[in-house]
């Protein structure tokens, strides 16, 4: 049965009100910084992304184009701060895997954001998590989406600081790094090499995070390497949907298992699957072989090729403050 921590009413009291001076502090001081995660080795580096306008979807001449990334449509993003890697076991084994989640103290760490209330543990995985291609600065794999936001919800009770996964427009945005093409270095699909492990230099297995070259924000393997969790669910035809220049448009997870978003492609994929405007959505057959009944919510059995990273608002859009997964062992 998975651990779980309960914060008092006093604690969710001091949490909104260090959401509300946080939110000041940072709207006025957006720079890339550090994270350490206290009573953990966690370190990881938030680089500071501007805000602005991009045309998601992909143009219809685009190589490789699938008809879910049109049709391509004007979106604004708020500043944010972006993970320069895809979080990595040594990153995500203190969550899945430590002995306790201290509830925060004045003492011990900040208090947590409005929102994060309580917390559970993964349940043991069924076989080995890492598929065999092991841990440290290699990306998670196997995690399903309900453990990729239960992660950030554990990230932001132990540093009092909001993380959550992209939503799809912001993950694009990121990726793009302010290009228009297939890619974030042009169109030349020669020189993926140097910024990308795919199914045809990987070796058949993921690489630790950093090893190729960065886009111009300094974001690592947003092509390649894993796919990333997005936030919203999947629909092919949500593009459809999203009015002209809409400000952070996402759609919302619910209490379903699928489908929900994953970008960037993975080392199983081909160039096509890379690009930045290429979508995937999860199915049933990441979890085909879980024989457990109810299925694991926590851990894939055949999605050796999908992680994430998190991100972090400068000011949090409405339809975002306090959200969390609300997937369930009864979800279906």
């Amino acid at each position: 049965m998975a651990a779980s921590i309960v914060l008092g009413a006093g604690c969710l009291a001091s949490a909104g009100s260090a959401a509300r001076e946080e939110q000041a502090a940072t709207a006025t001081k957006h720079e890339t910084y550090t994270e350490s995660v206290a009573g953990t080795k966690i370190q990881f580096e938030m680089v500071a992304i501007p805000g602005g306008t991009f045309v998601m979807g992909s143009p219809a001449g685009e190589a490789g184009r699938a008809d879910d990334e049109g049709p391509a449509h004007t979106v604004r993003i708020a500043p944010l701060w972006v993970a320069r890697t895809e979080t990595t076991w040594d990153q995500y084994d203190p969550f899945a895997f430590g002995q306790s989640i201290p509830a925060p103290t004045a003492a011990t760490a900040a208090p947590a954001p409005a929102g994060v209330d309580a917390m559970t543990r993964p349940t043991p995985p069924y076989g080995d998590e890492s598929f065999g291609f092991g841990k440290g600065r290699q990306p998670a794999i196997n995690v399903q989406y309900h453990a990729a936001m239960e992660y950030c919800r554990w990230l932001s009770l132990k540093t009092g600081k909001t993380y959550r996964l992209a939503t799809e427009a912001e993950w694009e945005y990121a990726a793009r790094a302010g290009t228009a093409t297939a890619y974030s270095f042009g169109n030349d699909t020669g020189r993926l090499d140097q910024y990308a492990w795919h199914s045809g230099n990987s070796g058949a297995r993921p690489h630790p995070v950093g090893q190729k070259a960065a886009n111009a924000w300094g974001l690592f393997d947003m092509h390649g390497n894993v796919a990333e969790w997005v936030l919203d669910h999947y629909d092919p035809k949500y593009y459809a949907q999203v009015p002209p220049s809409a400000p952070g448009p996402v759609l919302l997870p619910s209490d379903r298992r699928y489908s929900y978003g994953a970008r960037g492609g993975s080392w199983d994929d081909p160039p096509g699957r890379l690009r930045s405007a290429a979508r995937r959505g999860s199915t049933e057959e990441w979890n085909r072989r879980d024989p457990q009944s109810p299925q694991s919510i926590w851990w894939h059995t055949d999605a050796g090729f999908v992680g994430f990273r998190v991100v972090r608002a400068v000011e949090e859009q409405e339809n975002l403050k306090g959200l969390r997964s609300r997937i369930t062992t009864s979800s279906r």
